[in-house]
């Protein structure tokens, strides 16, 4: 087990004990600022057992890294979490004029996507406290995760959603188990998961307070391992570039303080640039002025569901920072033609928010933001067939043929403008 020695403010530097702070440092929330808190460990203790020896004899999933988590791992609820693979896509990084450009694909999880890592951590942390229920909120991606381990450890979840969200996302909740209610006010949501927290002692995964300050501070620790299986699946030699679909931010976050964490111990010699891939980009109008929280932006209809926030977190902000990295928008054209470039160029197919981190790349390279000689790995958070009604558009209706090959090589001219098949 990880040796937490409290919680700590990323912002103000105030410590606290490890206990149940689920919505930010007191002393920011006085002055105005919603910061999350992070766990902290005993860093000697760490470096006399997680080594590059050590791991090489270790398990390929998530839980290789328990020295940095902050669960027991003799109770941890685990369903095969994480030792994603990192697949290079040559084709896109000559397309796009990169060096090497890799995907961290996240849709081989248990529940198809990164939040997996977080619902791992936070469901452990839910039974070790002695919760009777779990309660999130989510558009699909964490609501699905989140009830798949609370069945796993057999506890009830309760997850808020929106009428916006597509029924497949709804189906796959619901098919855990989970209590699935919509709240489209974002605000009565937010009032309503607090008062489940306070008055009913439920556990939260997820953020419930306003300014957001992003999901529970335990939970979230479970994204510091995506940047550690990097750093380790690249000889533990970072690359130059790591580019994330960004809501909240809090996957950018935590790899950051996950990457300072291992250039700490010695086991990686520098930090990788950090991007947030936007929709809408709160992130990017932050850091263009100067600012020193993130201010709520426009936004609008977006098939990039699971990262259509109009404002993300500090902790964000400051770990963008931290490490030379940017925030990029991008626009919604092109992140329906990057989802299918990637499908049928190198045959993964992310839902559209994580398409929105590969077409990010490219509108960094074309700015010269990335150098053409840099590495880059961006990630892919969750699988397309989460919500097939964004792709349906862009592909054509299977025709019916008539049995010979003549009409089948016809139908597959007219459709598909086809050309070849015949000798």
């Amino acid at each position: 087990m990880g040796v937490v020695t409290g919680l700590a403010c990323p912002r103000c530097g105030a410590a606290y004990a490890a206990g149940p702070l689920f919505d930010g440092c007191p002393a920011c929330r006085r002055a105005g600022l919603g910061v999350n808190l992070w766990p902290r460990y005993d860093e000697a203790a760490v470096a006399r057992t997680l080594t590059r020896d050590t791991l090489a004899g270790r398990p390929w999933d998530m839980w290789r890294y328990v020295e940095l988590l902050p669960v027991d791992p003799g109770r941890r609820v685990a369903l095969g979490e994480g030792g994603t693979p990192l697949t290079e896509l040559p084709r896109l990084a000559g397309r796009y004029g990169l060096g090497r450009l890799y995907a961290k694909d996240e849709t081989r999880n248990p529940t198809w996507s990164f939040k997996d890592r977080l619902a791992a951590v936070a469901v452990t942390r839910a039974v070790e406290a002695g919760a009777g229920v779990v309660l999130d909120s989510s558009t699909g991606n964490q609501g699905a995760a989140t009830a798949a381990h609370a069945a796993k450890a057999g506890l009830p979840a309760v997850v808020f959603t929106f009428g916006r969200v597509p029924w497949t996302m709804k189906v796959f909740m619901a098919a855990y188990g989970a209590m699935v209610l919509q709240i489209d006010d974002d605000q009565a949501r937010r009032r309503t998961l607090e008062a489940c927290v306070r008055e009913l002692g439920w556990y939260p995964v997820c953020n419930f307070s306003d300014p957001p300050v992003g999901g529970n501070p335990y939970g979230l620790e479970g994204y510091k391992t995506i940047a550690f299986e990097i750093s380790e699946q690249l000889g533990w030699r970072p690359p130059d570039v790591i580019v994330f679909p960004t809501d909240y931010g809090d996957a950018v976050a935590r790899a950051a303080k996950g990457l300072q964490e291992l250039h700490r111990l010695g086991l990686i010699d520098r930090l990788p640039r950090l991007v947030a891939a936007e929709r809408f980009g709160p992130l990017g109008q932050a850091l263009a002025a100067g600012l020193d929280r993130v201010r709520p932006v426009p936004t609008g209809p977006t098939v990039a569901i699971s990262i259509d926030t109009d404002v993300s977190t500090i902790q964000a902000l400051d770990a963008i920072r931290a490490t030379h990295g940017t925030a990029v928008a991008v626009p919604e054209e092109a992140i329906i033609a990057t989802q299918l470039e990637v499908a049928r160029a190198e045959g993964l197919f992310p839902e559209p928010s994580s398409a929105c981190a590969l077409a990010g790349a490219r509108l960094l390279r074309e700015q010269g933001w990335i150098a053409p000689d840099e590495t880059v790995v961006a990630l892919i958070t969750s699988m397309g067939l989460k919500d097939p009604g964004a792709t349906r558009p862009q592909v054509p209706d299977p025709p019916f043929v008539e049995p010979t090959a003549e009409a089948t090589l016809r139908a597959l001219r007219d459709v598909y403008g086809f050309r070849g098949g015949a000798r």
